[in-house]
């Protein structure tokens, strides 16, 4: 079993350049799903330069990025309907509920990109449980350090996928979906407390 470090793409740029970092993803493979793959080789510099989102590379012993994670934060609509009464004493702690939509509408953390490298071998790469781990462990840290608490992410309606974010290990659960713009995929958005 591989040990694993986890590192902000911003502090691998100031550690070994762009250039460097650049082509290290550029071998990040993900052909699961594609966006994950183009986001990380296209988009993941300029999203943390831009502090837009900064996705976190878990690096193994030999200096390979077998599995990254983006967070960032954004605002969020949960619907009041359906929520247990506990659920909706912890989201009142971050968010009001607003009357005319019967919504609650606050800021949250997202888990924006999650995946593994698939050009690796399964056994260099950590398990999903594993990964989840490592965001979440970053997430109670800026947690500590600037509040709020729950977390969402979006994946694709895969039976597989929900079952993953919502087994015992993860908890997440479906508040929404919504549609994409470009191509009408729709997704399943879950969330959780942190």
């Amino acid at each position: 079993m591989s040990s694993y470090q986890t590192i902000n793409i911003l502090d691998m740029i100031d550690a070994i350049g762009e250039d460097n970092v650049k082509e290290i993803l550029s071998d990040f493979s993900c052909p699961k799903n594609r966006e994950i793959e183009n986001f990380v080789r296209n988009n993941a510099i300029e999203f943390a330069k831009r502090k837009m989102s900064v996705t976190h590379l878990v690096v193994n012993e030999n200096g390979d990025v077998p599995a990254i994670f983006t967070l960032t934060h954004k605002a969020i609509e949960i619907s009041n309907e359906g929520l247990s009464s506990a659920s909706k004493k912890k989201i009142s702690r971050y968010a009001h509920l607003d009357e005319m939509s019967n919504s609650y509408i606050l800021s949250a953390f997202l888990i924006a990109q999650f995946g593994k490298n698939f050009e690796l071998s399964p056994q260099e790469v950590p398990d999903g449980d594993q990964l989840m781990e490592n965001a979440w462990k970053i997430l109670v840290k800026v947690q500590h350090d600037v509040g709020g608490g729950i977390v969402y992410l979006e994946c694709e309606n895969s039976p597989k996928l929900l079952s993953f974010y919502q087994n015992e290990h993860n908890r997440f659960r479906v508040f929404n979906e919504r549609y994409s713009e470009t191509d009408q995929t729709k997704y399943i958005q879950l969330f959780r407390f942190l």
